[in-house]
C-alpha cells in the first residue's frame, strides 16, 4: 500500500514546527509497512487532489495566509470535492480561517474560500493558553496549546469541547472544525506527536479507506503515550495508562 500525502505551502506554513506531525505521520505509517510519499509543495506547484490521500496544512502568519487564499482560490472546486469525497484533509493553527467565509482585520474583509460557514475576526491582543478538550471521537483526552488572535464565530461543524482553555471564540466552549475526514484546530506545532491516540484514530481510519482488510500491528508509540499520560499528570492531575 501507498499512501501520498500533501504537505500543502511547507515552508510558509510552519511557524510552530508543525513539520513535526508530517514527520509522526510518516514514521507511524512507515512502521506498519506502508510505503509513504509526502509531495512538498509551494505556491508555485500545481496541486492534483485526486493523487492525494490526505492533505495538511500548519500555521503561517496572516500575511502568508492571504497569499495562499489567492492560490487556493482557483482550487476551490477542487478541494470541496475532495472534502465530500472523504478524503482527509487535517489542519492546525490559523489555516483553519482560510476555510471560512471570511477574516475580519482592520474593519476589512478578507474573502475566503467559503467550504465552511464561519468567519473570523482578528482581534488586537493574542489568545496563548495551554488546553484541555476532550473528543467524541476518543475515549482519551486532547492536549495541546494555543496562541492566536483569530476568533471563530458561526461555526456549526465542532471539533472539540473544552476542558481547560480557550474555545473558538471567548464566549464559545467549542473548539476547531470536524466534517466528514476534515478535521481542523487551532492547536499549534506538532499536535498530532502530543496526541498518539488520536494520531492512531485517525491513521486507522486512513489506511481503512484504502484497505478495508489491513492487518494491524502494534503502532509503536510507547514514548508518546508516556509523555502524554506524564503531561496530564504534571498539569491537571489526571493518572492515566493503558
Amino acid at each position: 500500500m501507498t499512501i501520498t500525502i500533501a504537505y500543502l505551502y511547507y515552508n510558509l506554513l510552519n511557524l510552530y514546527g508543525e513539520n513535526g506531525n508530517i514527520k509522526a505521520i510518516k514514521k507511524t505509517l512507515e512502521n506498519l509497512g506502508i510505503n509513504v510519499v509526502i509531495k512538498f509543495l509551494d505556491i508555485t506547484d500545481k496541486l492534483n487532489f485526486d493523487s492525494y490521500d490526505l492533505v495538511y496544512m500548519g500555521s503561517g502568519t496572516y500575511e502568508s495566509l492571504e497569499t495562499i487564499i489567492d492560490y487556493l482560490e482557483s482550487y476551490k472546486k477542487e478541494i470541496k470535492k475532495f472534502i465530500e469525497k472523504k478524503k482527509f484533509f487535517i489542519v492546525t493553527g490559523n489555516s483553519l480561517d482560510i476555510f471560512g467565509k471570511y477574516i475580519l482585520k482592520n474593519n476589512k474583509k478578507i474573502k475566503c474560500l467559503n467550504i465552511f460557514d464561519y468567519f473570523i475576526k482578528i482581534e488586537d491582543i493574542n489568545f496563548s493558553d495551554k488546553s484541555l478538550f476532550k473528543s467524541e471521537l476518543i475515549d482519551e483526552e486532547i492536549i495541546g496549546f494555543q496562541k492566536r488572535n483569530g476568533l471563530m464565530f458561526e461555526n456549526s461543524n465542532y471539533f472539540f469541547d473544552t476542558i481547560d482553555g480557550i474555545g473558538e471564540n471567548i464566549l464559545e466552549s467549542k473548539e476547531g472544525v470536524h466534517y466528514k475526514n476534515f478535521y481542523g484546530t487551532y492547536l499549534i506545532g506538532p499536535f498530532l506527536v502530543r496526541n498518539p491516540f488520536f494520531l492512531i484514530y485517525i491513521l486507522k481510519k486512513l489506511i481503512l479507506s484504502k484497505d478495508e482488510n489491513f492487518s494491524f500491528k502494534d503502532f509503536s508509540l510507547k514514548l508518546e503515550k508516556q509523555a502524554y499520560f506524564n503531561y496530564l499528570n504534571y498539569n491537571y492531575g489526571i493518572i492515566k495508562s493503558e
